[in-house]
């Protein structure tokens, strides 16, 4: 190669590292609005994520969390507000994911890469959605059926720590949420040929085994949540068999076209 066609190269290099410099500053801009935003509400998005706690208790009366370091609650409450920022600037920072990548697709190619960036945060949503409303109440029933009180017998009571509590919902929630995008990763791999619906129906037995196995690794370890995690992420692959396979009849139907064009 010769030194003009080096440097002809550097120009389109020089940039895409300016354009890519430009849509990360405006993902960090918004990630930083929705941070803002969210740490002025941390208690009130706290609040919302102890319900299910009080639904598991029944009686909010009887529900007290504590922190036993003076500086605990406020990076709890940090967390909160990166966790909640996170969400709030995803459409955004995906906007801008589409915008880089866009110019370098063809046409049909933006059309099929759209529909997965809209359903990206759905699934999740989803996902944290059945935590929030089913799982978590659940294994919160689960931890307080092992409390102890009555005569003859010492009392022991769960008093939750407001960091271990936004951890354990924090953990199920990207837990659910990132399982909640098994059918469009193995969607995405099936319009690049790595997987075919044939090849993941033979594979469902291991398939099974690696969810039960990710969903103890991801979970707490108490069966209710890690039954509640592998038996959705089993039904998405299911449907993820059946999206690969649409995905397949598309582009033999697209294939018999050009054929009989040709």
């Amino acid at each position: 190669m010769s030194h003009e066609d080096i440097e002809a190269t550097k120009a389109p290099l020089v940039e895409h590292l300016i354009e890519l410099r430009q849509r990360l500053m405006w993902s960090l801009i918004a990630l930083g609005i929705g941070f803002v935003i969210c740490f002025f509400f941390a208690s009130e998005i706290f609040n919302i994520l102890l319900k299910p706690y009080e639904w598991a208790r029944g009686n909010v009366e009887g529900l007290e969390l504590i922190y036993t370091a003076p500086q605990e609650y406020f990076f709890t409450q940090l967390k909160i507000a990166l966790f909640g920022g996170a969400f709030l600037a995803f459409p955004v920072i995906a906007g801008q994911i589409y915008m880089f990548v866009a110019p370098g697709l063809y046409k049909n190619e933006r059309g099929a890469f759209l529909p997965f960036l809209v359903a990206t945060p759905i699934l999740f949503l989803l996902g944290a959605s059945l935590v929030y409303f089913l799982t978590m109440p659940l294994v919160m029933q689960f931890f307080l059926s092992m409390e102890q009180s009555g005569p003859g017998v010492a009392k022991i009571q769960l008093v939750a720590k407001v960091s271990e509590y936004l951890g354990l919902v924090m953990t199920l929630i990207f837990a659910f949420g990132l399982c909640f995008q098994l059918p469009v990763l193995l969607t995405l791999l099936g319009r690049a040929g790595i997987v075919s619906s044939d090849g993941l129906k033979t594979k469902r037995k291991y398939a099974i085994i690696i969810t039960f196995a990710v969903a103890a690794f991801l979970t707490p370890p108490d069966p209710i949540s890690q039954i509640g995690l592998a038996l959705p992420t089993l039904l998405l692959y299911e449907l993820s068999i059946i999206s690969v396979r649409m995905v397949e009849k598309r582009r033999a139907e697209a294939e018999a076209e050009r054929e009989a064009d040709s």
